[in-house]
């Protein structure tokens, strides 16, 4: 069973020969070249559509000129014999799309008169003399009713494309004050973790210390005394100075502000001895290679999400045993925790606040996140960062 917040599949292939590329390499080439072009395409025809580079406007109309001269050359060269008239409507939709309906009605107009006049030059004869104005105004309806559609769809393209920018802007507004509140939620989370940190250092663990000095007290009277208590006092004083040592290891649990780079071993070394020794249990870290990070920031919400994962194994697993593993790898820094508790159950009403908090942590970092359960039992946390991130 498995509970994804995040996954992250890499797949292996062959080696080939080095004097040719790989396949799916050539493969992934193509598709970015196909890709690189698809958005020049799109970005020049946006900028025709917008209409504000002044020089392309003045390149759109001395091609739409160029365009309407050829293919009236090349219906004067046919004369007669094929009709070339649904082809000008190519500069009319250039000139509408690049400069607007008004240009595009006069290309039209342009147009009909080079159509007619080439029928004319041509030696086409008419019925009479008001057949090519007939045709001319036919021909000429036709277009301006193609200019009015063509020109409704740009406006739809326009309109579309404010709403999708309005949006797009909006919906990034919100994920950069969701990212603010984020950030906000776990500074304010860090303060009040460093404030009980200072609290159980400064004053419970002074507290417990008199009470511990005060008992030693006590038990030296007692021995004096050879009172039958003094053995129950050395337990108690024995019991203080246990609270002491387990007070000053949440203190400085809490009290850890940011992680080193080089230091993220070290830290995560310590609280596997410090939880051994609080918990009774058997937590282990175990490391391969030099692994390390570039930032403090990355290696702190490490350190926070083995020490989240700790703490929902002792919560949670009934476990006697936590194996932590830091290791480096081609693809990036991994880090897991599993326990050997009785693992996730079977039906989950989703996830639970330690989860999130981890998951959101990784999502910070740019890491993947899940939580597994494996064949042999047990619970096992992952956090894998790329390469990019991670060094």
């Amino acid at each position: 069973m498995f509970l994804e917040i995040a996954t992250e599949r890499r797949g292996r292939g062959m080696v080939n020969s080095p004097r040719e590329a790989p396949p799916f390499r050539k493969d992934i080439e193509n598709r970015r070249g196909r890709s690189t072009r698809r958005r020049m395409w799109k970005k020049l025809f946006s900028v025709m559509i917008a209409g504000t580079n002044a020089r392309l406007r003045a390149w759109t109309i001395a091609l739409t000129l160029s365009l309407l001269f050829v293919i009236g050359l090349v219906d004067f060269r046919l004369s007669t014999e094929v009709s070339l008239l649904p082809f000008y409507f190519l500069p009319i939709a250039l000139a509408v799309i690049s400069l607007g309906w008004r240009f595009g009605a006069v290309t039209a107009l342009l147009s009909v008169f080079v159509w007619t006049a080439g029928d004319v030059a041509g030696g086409m004869h008419f019925a009479s003399s008001l057949v090519p104005i007939w045709n001319a105004l036919i021909a000429l309806l036709n277009y301006f009713v193609l200019i009015w559609l063509l020109f409704t769809l740009l406006q739809s393209h326009r309109t579309m494309e404010a709403r999708v920018h309005q949006r797009t802007e909006a919906l990034r507004s919100e994920i950069a004050e969701r990212q603010r509140l984020e950030m906000e939620v776990i500074e304010i989370g860090e303060r009040e973790r460093r404030r009980i940190g200072r609290e159980l250092h400064d004053g419970l663990g002074q507290h417990l210390t008199g009470t511990a000095i005060t008992g030693q007290i006590l038990v030296e009277k007692l021995t004096a005394e050879k009172s039958p208590e003094t053995a129950d006092a050395i337990k108690i004083v024995s019991l203080i100075k246990t609270a002491i040592n387990q007070t000053r290891l949440l203190a400085k649990g809490l009290l850890l502000v940011e992680v080193d780079p080089e230091g993220l071993r070290t830290a995560l070394q310590e609280m596997a001895r410090s939880t051994a020794d609080q918990f009774k249990i058997e937590c282990t870290l175990e490391f391969e290679g030099d692994p390390k990070t570039r930032e403090g920031a990355v290696a702190t919400h490490l350190y926070r999400i083995a020490h989240e994962a700790v703490r929902n194994a002792l919560a949670h697993a009934k476990t006697k045993r936590v194996l932590i593993r830091l290791f480096e790898t081609k693809e990036g820094l991994t880090l897991t925790v599993r326990d050997f508790g009785v693992g996730l159950p079977a039906r989950r009403e989703g996830s639970g606040l330690g989860l999130r908090i981890m998951a959101h942590r990784a999502s910070i970092i740019g890491a993947a996140f899940a939580v597994e359960t494996p064949p042999d039992g047990g619970t096992l946390v992952i956090c894998r960062l790329s390469q990019a991130v991670s060094t």
